[in-house]
């Protein structure tokens, strides 16, 4: 009964911490099934994301450290769709008043929301990393992997070499969480996947929705390829590392958790 508790309680942390994406794909589920006036689809979409960002500010759900991060991600995001679809990878095939290069704005809060759920979550779950290396080897592997999603159209794709470098960078660290004052740990390539594969599952309902269309999707809807799990897998370390980076040079100081002997601990962001 403890174990069903707890999970209980992870489960609903967990989905405290999803708000802003299951926002998006109530706005994506309720423009696909009901044609609202006026605006393009879109543009619908892109309004709604913008008033549930005003109303957690508002609300207090998020912070304002947690929408600059969030923004950061927007702005990160876009580029990346901006090149992507230029390139073919994958299209918006609706029209927008606010499609900037063929890009729908709203497109930016997909990757924002992924930053929404990790600020959220570490909240939450009052989130401590032991074993973080060096930052100049985080932000470079960071860097490394944002520029392989441009690169590899050129000059190969180098996904797998960065996984290996990810496996020997981040082994020794581990994530621990709390539940009602119990701390429980897990390794972070292990979270790593996890949350890459559940980002996989919202991907797959959110082309049935029409978000966006891969090659394949034009004709009829398909599930996306289980190889994308290793590209969001890579988007999700990108995020972590910039929301961990951040927490750790704005606290500026090294602390152990509750629990946790001080010879473990090496790193709190």
């Amino acid at each position: 009964m403890m174990f069903i508790r707890k999970l209980f309680v992870f489960a609903w942390l967990q989905a405290l911490s999803c708000i802003f994406p299951l926002i998006i794909f109530g706005a994506l589920a309720l423009t696909k099934v009901i044609q609202l006036p006026v605006l393009p689809r879109y543009d619908w979409i892109l309004l709604i994301c913008l008033l549930a960002q005003a109303g957690m500010m508002i609300s207090k759900l998020e912070t304002l450290d947690e929408l600059k991060v969030i923004c950061m991600f927007h702005i990160i995001g876009l580029a990346l769709e901006i090149f992507k679809v230029h390139m073919g990878s994958w299209t918006y095939p609706e029209p927008a008043w606010s499609k900037v290069f063929g890009v729908p704005l709203y497109s930016g809060f997909m990757y924002a929301s992924v930053a929404s759920y990790i600020c959220q979550a570490w909240r939450r779950l009052q989130l401590q990393i032991t074993g973080w290396p060096n930052s100049i080897y985080a932000v470079a592997i960071s860097a490394a992997i944002y520029l392989n999603f441009f690169t590899h159209h050129f000059i190969g794709d180098y996904r797998w070499i960065l996984m290996l470098l990810l496996v020997a960078v981040f082994f020794r660290c581990t994530v621990y969480f709390t539940l009602e004052e119990r701390t429980f740990r897990m390794p972070l390539l292990l979270s790593f996947l996890l949350i890459g594969f559940f980002i996989w599952i919202a991907e797959n309902v959110t082309t049935f929705l029409g978000a966006w269309k891969y090659p394949n999707q034009e004709e009829v809807w398909r599930l996306v390829h289980i190889g994308k799990i290793s590209s969001w897998l890579l988007l999700v370390v990108i995020s972590i590392i910039i929301v961990a980076q951040l927490k750790h040079v704005k606290k500026g100081r090294i602390d152990a958790p509750q629990g946790v002997s001080s010879d473990k601990w090496e790193s709190r962001t």
